[in-house]
């Protein structure tokens, strides 16, 4: 028997039936197994083919529908593409306490994104740096030259900064070409712009660029919402105050903090999948702007009990969305979830986003300060549990409904109670 071996020569060069072919003798698939990856859905297969390399197959996630949410007084039905048991249900609840009280608030500001370049090798910093900043205004028009429909809608290069960074390869300059992306990401324009300044600083500098890309750390493009949650919607004073504690052992523990970050992204990464967005791109983003608060990695939310003894709850984060191209416009199912918005620009879609994950927050928080994470979440695991034992229709909440009774959700257990049942019908 030959070993295996993943080094396939033009894989890529291959059609989508050949490259299953190859997939198929690598890992013993049956007839049944290529079946399902030939199931492309709304993705079909010409356009996966388009939009990364080496393709096979598509892979779905469950897409939901968030309800209650009225943002800025305009409600909006919110699609949620993401795997995890409770979080379409947490948010919806959330935003369902914030109606009486108008909903939530809020505001981004300009789309702007940073670029990086950095100048390494350089003889005399301090004469470079003058250089580079007396010749601003000539470098802005050479980097705005090279996207004039961007400039042609608003946008474009807005400002070039430069400062020195220490680093354990020597000092360099690093260079800050800030860009309005308007209602794109903005990486490709961004990038290009980049690129293009890249050996006119080399000139000027006397020294040697090496990277020049896009930050993640969007700090000049940020999404803010705020809400009030009603003490009554919430459970109590008991609640808002177990509440508040939750919150507080979030900014205090680094730990704990990691894991109510992770909660406000469960929304949020669920909206930025279902419209085609680089959710990674959020991510990285808003964990770092999370570890540059003062006193370190700090939430992403804020909470405060009001006069009245409801709870206000806000969030900030960078959030750089787009409309323009991308999976956005190449995706049939991230089109049809931007319609199902109705959103028209991507500061309004950035602040729909940055809703989602406030009330993802507060649902979490008011969980597991009360009754704990379990309850619910457990109820709609269970029953994943007991598909994933081989359960069907009726059989399926018969197995979740036990599990959940004898407080053993478990794959294992499954089985045995599936095995039971179907002994008492034959």
């Amino acid at each position: 028997m030959s070993k295996k071996t993943s080094a396939i020569s033009g894989f890529y060069r291959l059609s989508i039936p050949e490259r299953l072919d190859k997939l198929r003798e690598f890992a013993n698939l049956t007839d049944e197994d290529i079946a399902t990856l030939e199931t492309f859905g709304a993705l079909d297969a010409a356009t996966a083919d388009r939009m990364i390399e080496n393709v096979v197959g598509s892979y779905a996630f469950p897409l939901g529908m968030a309800t209650n949410f009225q943002i800025n007084g305009q409600d909006y039905l919110i699609p949620m593409a993401l795997e995890e048991p409770s979080v379409v249900a947490a948010a919806s609840n959330a935003a369902g306490m914030t109606r009486e009280q108008g909903g939530f608030t809020a505001s981004t500001t300009d789309p702007v994104m940073i670029g990086q370049i950095q100048v390494a090798d350089i003889p005399d910093l301090k004469v470079a740096q003058k250089s580079i900043l007396e010749q601003k205004e000539n470098l802005l028009r050479v980097a705005n030259a090279q996207d004039p429909v961007l400039v042609k809608f608003g946008g474009g290069a807005r400002d070039l900064q430069v400062r020195r960074l220490d680093t354990m390869m020597g000092p360099m300059l690093i260079v800050h070409l800030l860009v309005d992306a308007r209602d794109a990401m903005g990486a490709n324009a961004v990038n290009t712009m980049c690129e293009m300044l890249a050996p006119l600083l080399e000139d000027l500098t006397k020294g040697k660029v090496y990277l020049r890309i896009l930050s993640n750390l969007a700090v000049n493009r940020l999404a803010r919402a705020e809400a009030t949650f009603p003490v009554k919607a919430l459970g109590g004073a008991k609640a808002v105050e177990g509440i508040l504690k939750a919150y507080a052992f979030a900014q205090a523990d680094p730990y704990r903090c990691a894991t109510h970050n992770k909660g406000i992204m469960n929304g949020i990464d669920a909206v930025l999948l279902a419209t085609g967005q680089d959710f990674r791109a959020v991510e990285a983003g808003a964990h770092t702007y999370a570890a540059t608060r003062e006193g370190g990695y700090q939430s992403l939310t804020h909470y405060e009990k009001t006069a009245e003894g409801d709870l206000h709850g806000s969030i900030e984060l960078p959030m750089a969305v787009g409309l323009v191209g991308g999976a956005t416009r190449t995706h049939p199912v991230a089109r049809l979830c931007v319609k199902i918005l109705g959103v028209k620009t991507a500061n309004e879609l950035a602040q729909i986003i940055a809703s989602v994950g406030l009330a993802q927050n507060l649902a979490a928080l008011r969980a597991l300060s009360q009754e704990g994470i379990q309850k619910g979440h457990m109820k709609l695991h269970a029953r994943n549990v007991a598909v994933a034992a081989g359960a069907f229709d009726d059989e399926v909440d018969q197995v979740a409904q036990k599990m959940i009774t004898e407080k053993r959700v478990r794959f294992d257990r499954a089985q045995e109670i599936l095995a039971e049942l179907r002994k008492k019908t034959t």
